[in-house]
């Protein structure tokens, strides 16, 4: 059993927005703005948040992502002991989760650190949120393994997971993962494909996996369109932006409410409640 020290400096994990820099909370501007050290995914993009937020940096910006995480939480353990505080800040989203983070926040509890959080977005709570599927128990995977091998197995254990999934995914390889999903837990099973949440041109669809597959994937035409245009062969994808997909769990159905005004948390009962969705559901105007 171990407590921060009183003695060093704090380690704070900010939140940022996930879409619209108007999202950020006052508390943000002002640990942005009192900060001397923010070690930071991505510089520019911390800058460009802090110009939108009308926030004048003062601190000395440290690039902090996956290709340096581990060379520079040694530097910035550092500062922490010697009494420096530090912001801890991603592209979106909270730090730690699928993004930079952790190795730090381990470090500086293992050192008697004190760590702390500005809490606000997460595209993992957002999705899971207005996707309509059973909230009360879900687990969080991250990307998927990028090895066939490794994603079969992944797939193979989640796939009697009763808990409602929570994965991220790029644009070009979302089709082949729902058909992998489709294969490994049916065709039939609900899911979410939320694209850009919060942003400009925020999609929500919903339908079986079976559906967003084929909604996922490029017609020809598309592909022969996008081939023209793209510099590259792995610019030429149906989807773009940043994708969060939610899965039911096995034996989970969309939330209903009984006679008694309360939500039965979308649970098959063996009653025979029948899923209410009706196949894919395009986004709203």
């Amino acid at each position: 059993m171990s407590t921060a020290q009183d003695e060093g400096g704090v380690l704070t994990l900010a939140a940022v927005p996930i879409g619209r820099a108007e999202d950020a909370s006052p508390r943000l501007s002002a640990a942005l703005e009192a900060a001397t050290i923010i070690a930071a995914e991505d510089s520019r993009r911390v800058r460009w948040l802090a110009a939108s937020l009308n926030v004048e940096l003062k601190a000395r910006v440290v690039s902090y992502y996956d290709a340096v995480e581990v060379s520079r939480t040694a530097r910035l353990l550092e500062s922490l002991k010697a009494g420096q505080d530090v912001l801890l800040v991603t592209d979106a989203g909270t730090p730690g989760i699928s993004d930079p983070g952790y190795r730090l926040v381990a470090a500086a509890a293992a050192a008697g650190i004190r760590v702390t959080a500005l809490p606000g977005p997460s595209a993992v709570t957002t999705a899971l949120a207005v996707s309509g599927l059973p909230t009360d128990r879900f687990c969080f995977e991250g990307f998927p393994p990028r090895r066939p091998g490794d994603r079969n197995r992944r797939f193979a254990e989640l796939a009697a997971d009763p808990r409602t999934q929570v994965y991220f995914e790029s644009g070009r390889r979302l089709a082949n993962t729902l058909d992998e999903l489709a294969a490994s837990h049916g065709a039939d099973r609900q899911a979410v494909v939320c694209r850009e949440l919060t942003k400009t041109h925020e999609e929500i669809v919903r339908g079986t996996l079976a559906e967003l597959a084929a909604w996922a994937r490029p017609t020809q035409a598309d592909q022969a369109d996008q081939a023209k245009k793209a510099k590259k062969a792995a610019d030429s994808v149906a989807v773009r932006g940043e994708i969060t997909l939610v899965v039911a769990g096995l034996g989970r159905r969309r939330g209903r409410r009984d006679d008694g005004g309360r939500d039965d948390g979308g649970r098959d009962d063996g009653g025979g409640r029948r899923n209410d969705w009706g196949g894919l559901v395009p986004p709203g105007p």
